[in-house]
């Protein structure tokens, strides 16, 4: 039966109408259906059959023709194949029935090379190839269009100097050097990428701190080459020619465009100079594929690294020792116009509701993962919710889609975007809904469990998603929640499944598309996306080939993730009340305040947090109560409109109230008191209160504390008012 329903409303009512006459033919009653966050029990019936409707929609094979179109040419910022794709996407999203497509222009500083070059002139001579080599099996590697080695935003300059290791180029890594003696200060600094992880940019921050010249990132085998597995084009792991572009702006201190640092650069906006930019370099950096940098190594003849510094190349790693370089890099820093595609489908009931759900559209180079397996996903749920909508379904809540520019610049687009319509997005964002990667990983040689579906979301719609996850299946044939399950469990080593409640990652960094709404709007967030073996991040042979024939042959996580994706965002648009979980929320906040002081050895006589925990009970407590009246009221009864609506507007203003206007200390445009990131990308929770107690400024630590109690204090007040509020006349 094909249903055609106006809008969400009618559908509903047509759906009870047909469930009560099959009841009555029958002449038994039919099973109630399986409860969903926020919906009464016939709204939830109507939406497990919208659901079902929608997830029968998306196509591998559609999606392949979607990854095939996006990935076969490079396309980075501000280039013509780019701009190009934001028609293309333009225009599909205008045949799948959306309406109000736009495109959205922002003049920003770009950042490209003109000339870069790497030589070894001591012990031997040596010239680094900075680039890749092409393989026969995939003809796209030697398409001419694909760029050699750089690093956006690095500063131009022509070093010549000693090349010094440092390991990871993380600050520990050179205070060991300090204890041996070994100065970096007018050096060049030569680091691996992931051991442990941090951003390229820390690194480049670090360097320029320590004095160091200039800065070559390569990536070790050890880290995602040939110790890992087989290497491209037989596996998934990085060869010895690939290279890890990327860029190295500070946008952990000032995201988006860096000469309008907090406002939109829209067309005929200021703009700082770049000298009086946070965010900008002041160091030469390239990065370099670990057979550019063997040569650099093994030519060292001074003391040897200690053994957890040692790589995977076959040669003892060294600190210093008679290697001279000569460095030089000439950077086009430019302005350019990037462009945010944007589209909605406006609302039956509540148009001034949004759902915001997004992918990035440039790439390093051909992008196979990153970003172009998450842009497949994102066009087959836009067709999927268009064709919904050409059958007259539409959300009760607005649904907006947005395909950003510029995020691997400095999550450019998306921080404009956010930026010029903040006002907007603060009063009327129920949650955004991120996808940068939706397959980040091989299903080649994931096993049987496959690939591990690794989401993050803010600890209040945690328990939505692992609901939702119940009802969407994962290529293995298991429901996508009990797929995760698996996964989560051998990821980890453990002999049971995680809980429900450790499913979820609810501590949440940097890095991607997420960051303005949640850091700096205050909007509730969610990152989606599958994990597992992967090797060729921003390099060229992350493309169709390994996608194809690594990562995701027969396109069906790309699908897997489209149909939790809608899942979630239906949800959201559809429920009667906000599916928020607040009670959940403050258990976490709860064990994320206790790790802190756990992990820092907090003493009471510096630092008193007991008014802290007593303030996240009382929150906790609250929003159990909250949780619970409403789930009963929804099952027992039919709450008004304006009730529930009511009440939806408490619950966004609980989210808006963890912003603090000062923001973190020395990082003003980060205002959100929960939820930050650290310079490395990594998640930081309490970021003010937490970067103070490192730094054992308990005066600061103290004012963050009280910041905190004041905001735990007015959300449990909010949320007690709410459920007097919704206690009285139910109907």
């Amino acid at each position: 039966m094909l249903l055609r329903p106006r809008h969400l409303y009618a559908f509903f009512c047509s759906f009870l109408v047909l469930a009560f006459a099959l009841s009555a033919q029958q002449k038994q009653p039919e099973p109630l259906a399986t409860p969903i966050l926020g919906f009464s029990p016939p709204h939830a019936a109507a939406e497990h059959q919208l659901e079902s409707t929608f997830q029968t929609i998306p196509s591998p094979e559609k999606a392949r023709g979607w990854h095939r179109t996006l990935t076969a040419e490079p396309h980075p910022a501000a280039s013509e194949r780019n701009n190009y794709l934001a028609d293309f996407v333009a225009d599909e999203w205008r045949k799948q029935g959306w309406e109000d497509v736009t495109l959205r222009r922002y003049d920003v500083l770009h950042s490209l090379p003109r000339r870069v070059s790497l030589e070894m002139i001591a012990p031997i001579q040596f010239t680094a190839s900075l680039r890749e080599d092409a393989y026969d099996a995939d003809p796209d590697t030697k398409n001419p269009a694909v760029s050699g080695s750089f690093f956006a935003y690095s500063a131009s300059g022509d070093v010549t100097a000693e090349v010094i290791y440092a390991h990871s180029g993380n600050p520990e890594d050179y205070d060991l050097l300090r204890k041996k003696g070994i100065s970096v200060e007018g050096k060049v600094v030569l680091v691996r990428y992931s051991n442990p992880y941090s951003y390229r940019g820390f690194k480049a921050l670090t360097a320029e701190r320590e004095g160091a010249a200039a800065l070559l990132i390569y990536s070790d085998p050890a880290e995602d080459g040939y110790t890992r597995g087989k290497v491209f084009p037989d596996g998934p792991w990085g060869p010895e020619s690939h290279i890890q572009r990327g860029s190295i702006t500070y946008d952990y201190i000032v995201p988006g465009d860096p000469t309008t640092p907090g406002w939109a650069s829209v067309p005929g906006a200021r703009h700082i100079a770049p000298e009086e930019s946070l965010s900008l370099p002041k160091i030469v950096a390239l990065p370099l594929s670990w057979r550019d940098a063997k040569p650099l190594l093994e030519n060292m003849n001074g003391p040897e690294a200690p053994k957890d510094w040692q790589g995977a190349l076959p040669i003892t790693y060294r600190f210093t020792g008679g290697v001279k370089v000569h460095v030089k890099v000439d950077m086009d820093a430019s302005m350019q116009p990037y462009t945010v595609v944007e589209a909605r489908l406006r609302g039956s009931e509540l148009p001034d509701e949004w759902v915001l759900v997004g992918n990035h559209r440039d790439a390093w180079v051909f992008g196979g993962v990153d970003p172009s397996s998450g842009t497949t996903s994102m066009m087959e749920l836009t067709r999927a919710l268009g064709e919904l909508k050409q059958r007259g379904i539409r959300p009760r809540r607005t649904i907006v889609v947005c395909s950003w520019d510029g995020e691997e610049f400095a999550l450019t687009g998306s921080t404009e975007w956010g930026e010029q319509f903040a006002d907007d997005l603060k009063r009327k964002l129920v949650a955004y809904l991120n996808v940068d990667e939706s397959v980040a990983g091989a299903a080649t040689t994931a096993g049987p469990e496959g690939l591990s579906f690794s989401p993050s979301a803010v600890a209040s719609l945690a328990p939505m998603l692992v609901q939702a996850s119940k009802d969407v299946r994962a290529p293995s044939g298991k429901s996508l929640y009990e797929a995760w399950r698996a996964t989560a469990m051998r990821d980890s080593k453990e002999s049971t499944p995680p809980l429900d409640s450790e499913l979820v990652e609810t501590r949440i960094g940097s890095g991607s598309d997420h960051t303005v709404f949640l850091n700096h709007l205050g909007r509730p967030v969610i990152n989606l996306g599958f994990g597992g073996d992967y090797g060729v991040y921003h390099s060229m042979y992350d493309d169709h080939y390994w996608m194809a024939h690594i990562g995701d042959p027969a396109f069906e996580y790309h699908v897997a993730l489209t149909r939790i994706w809608g899942l979630v965002a239906l949800r959201l648009a559809n429920s009667d009340v906000l599916p928020f979980d607040f009670g959940f929320n403050a258990a976490a906040l709860e064990q994320f305040l206790r790790e802190l002081e756990q992990q820092n050895r907090v003493q009471p006589r510096r630092l008193s947090l007991k008014r802290l925990h007593g303030r996240i009970a009382e929150f906790e407590k609250e929003g159990n109560l909250l949780r619970g009246a409403v789930a009963h009221d929804l099952l027992s009864s039919s709450p008004s409109p304006e009730k529930m609506q009511r009440l939806n507007e408490q619950l966004l203003q609980v989210e808006s109230n963890w912003l603090d206007p000062e923001g973190v200390p020395g990082r003003p445009w980060f205002q959100h008191l929960l939820y930050s990131s650290r310079y490395t990308y990594a998640h930081l929770e309490f970021p003010g209160l937490t970067e103070a107690v490192e730094k054992q400024d308990w005066k600061l630590a103290a004012r963050q504390a009280a910041l905190l109690e004041k905001a735990f204090e007015k959300n449990a007040k909010l949320l007690r008012s709410a459920r007097s509020s919704w206690g009285k006349n139910i109907r």
